[in-house]
């Protein structure tokens, strides 16, 4: 990584900028007036005139539109975010947060969306860091200049990009300051825009707003169908390339399948949706092993959990349990056959007009039903149920909703979410499990250590579902059948 070239620069009475911050062991100590002369100029023109809108423009303005109508005559402001430090000088990949990039598209530090109240609505602006500056040096001598990071779209670009008139996000914060009348924020992101709305803002009434725009992604339109359903098919072929691979993984750990998928998300997407899991033998009795650090060995079963994010932030969340050496042994195909019939039962249940816990109940009932008849609780069913004693095994949830979170939607009311009703465009995980810890003595020795996670991605229909992830097989005798054309 090179070592930036970021001298002093000293702030004359005029300037209102911060001067370029220079690093304490940078090896030139300053700038000539002849070099800083010359780096101004010989530049050729490189404004982009033949952009068109970004493919979602008209979905982002018809949900700007709804959150205005939601609250009309208030000043609403929704943040990107900031650069994160990940150590010293060095930064974690930025993320837009998800309400920034829902209404807008844009995927920027330091953006913010700004709906000001009109008469009929609101006018939005995106406020954004313009090109960085040739006349002060900023482009070549600030560590987030264009010659370190890479070109920053104009402000005139980025109006054509995304359908919002533009504004340089610089000017904001002295703006809202001095902003009449009511306002809400979404938190958590910009500490600086929060700051400057210190004293216009409550938390219950920006609350309010972060529900309302998590609730907003309940149901999908066409366009997060398609995202996520693109996610969906290179999760699938991710799997693939891992499956092709055990033997390397074999000999090395369980890193070799995360970077395995790592590749196939990097190439074909924005990044993998969340860490990924790849956990082998008694590892996938960890919920979210993701040290990925073990041994990878024949016999044992991996579960891999994972999903590839689209660039548009959509992400896939889809799980196997696979057998390394390609064939089940009796006790795995015995404990695998119960979670295949539980997510059966589950996926059998979603359905517009259902209950969203409907599906959860229905794969519960049939992994107790199994812990029962394989004596490892006392029944009946209906007691262990109401009791919960089944959890001990089963541990979690068994779905949620999906989007542009892996999560997705998590701050929408209770009565919206778990304790609301499936509607057609609802997107969620069905994704029952078995876990027997190896250290687990209620259990007989031949269980102990053995994790079972069967997870797909499903589309509430008008007439049912759709399993957007049927693209990998999850029957025990096709996945083995599935694994040996692999890796023939």
């Amino acid at each position: 990584m090179a070592d930036e070239l970021t001298p002093e620069t000293p702030e004359t009475p005029e300037e209102t900028e911060e001067p370029i911050k220079q690093r304490k062991n940078g090896l030139y100590p300053g700038v000539s007036d002849e070099l800083a002369e010359n780096m101004k100029s010989g530049w050729a023109d490189t404004e982009l005139h033949d952009l068109r809108p970004i493919p979602q423009a008209a979905e982002t303005a018809a949900r700007r539109a709804a959150l205005s109508a939601r609250f009309p005559g208030e000043r609403l402001v929704i943040p990107a975010g900031n650069l994160k430090t990940r150590s010293n000088d060095t930064e974690y990949p930025f993320r837009a947060s998800v309400e920034y990039a829902y209404l807008t598209g844009n995927q920027t530090e330091d953006g913010v969306l700004v709906l000001e109240p009109v008469a009929g609505g609101h006018e939005a602006t995106i406020y954004l860091l313009p090109r960085s500056d040739r006349e002060n040096g900023e482009f070549w001598l600030s560590g987030q200049g264009e010659l370190w990071v890479g070109r920053r779209h104009s402000l005139t670009e980025a109006q054509k990009l995304y359908g919002i008139p533009a504004s340089d996000v610089r000017e904001l914060a002295d703006a809202l300051r001095e902003a009449t009348g009511p306002v809400r924020v979404v938190r958590g992101y910009d500490a600086g825009i929060e700051a400057a709305l210190t004293d216009k803002v409550t938390a219950e009434r920006d609350e309010e707003l972060r529900v309302f725009l998590s609730e907003a992604r309940l149901v999908k339109d066409d366009f997060e169908i398609g995202e996520l359903q693109k996610a969906v098919d290179s999760t699938v072929r991710g799997f693939e390339d891992v499956v092709k691979v055990l033997d390397k993984a074999e000999a090395t750990s369980e890193r070799y399948i995360e970077g395995t998928f790592f590749l196939r998300a990097r190439v074909e997407g924005n990044d993998v949706g969340y860490g990924s899991i790849c956990a082998a033998g008694p590892h996938a009795c960890t919920l979210h092993w993701v040290r990925n650090d073990g041994p990878v060995r024949s016999g044992d079963l991996l579960l891999l959990d994972a999903g590839v994010e689209t660039h548009t932030y959509y992400t896939a969340d889809v799980t196997r349990t696979l057998p390394i050496d390609g064939t089940y042994t009796e006790i795995q195909k015995k404990i695998y056959d119960a979670v295949y019939d539980a997510q059966e039962a589950g996926i059998a249940a979603v359905k517009p007009g259902a209950k969203y816990r409907d599906f959860h109940d229905a794969a519960q009932r049939v992994l107790t039903e199994r812990l029962v008849e394989w004596g490892l609780v006392e029944g009946p069913v209906e007691r262990v149920l109401e009791l919960g004693l089944q959890r001990r095994w089963t541990l979690h949830g068994t779905g949620h909703m999906l989007g542009m979170d892996v999560h997705d939607c998590a701050a929408a009311r209770v009565e919206s979410y778990v304790d609301g009703t499936l509607e057609p465009g609802m997107v969620l995980t069905v994704e029952p499990g078995l876990y027997f810890q190896a250290d687990d003595l209620t259990v007989p020795e031949e269980y102990r250590g053995i994790g079972v996670r069967i997870e797909d991605d499903i589309l509430v229909t008008a007439d049912g579902n759709r399993n957007l992830s049927a693209g990998l097989p999850r029957r025990s005798d096709e996945v083995e059948s599935w694994m040996a054309a692999l890796k023939g």
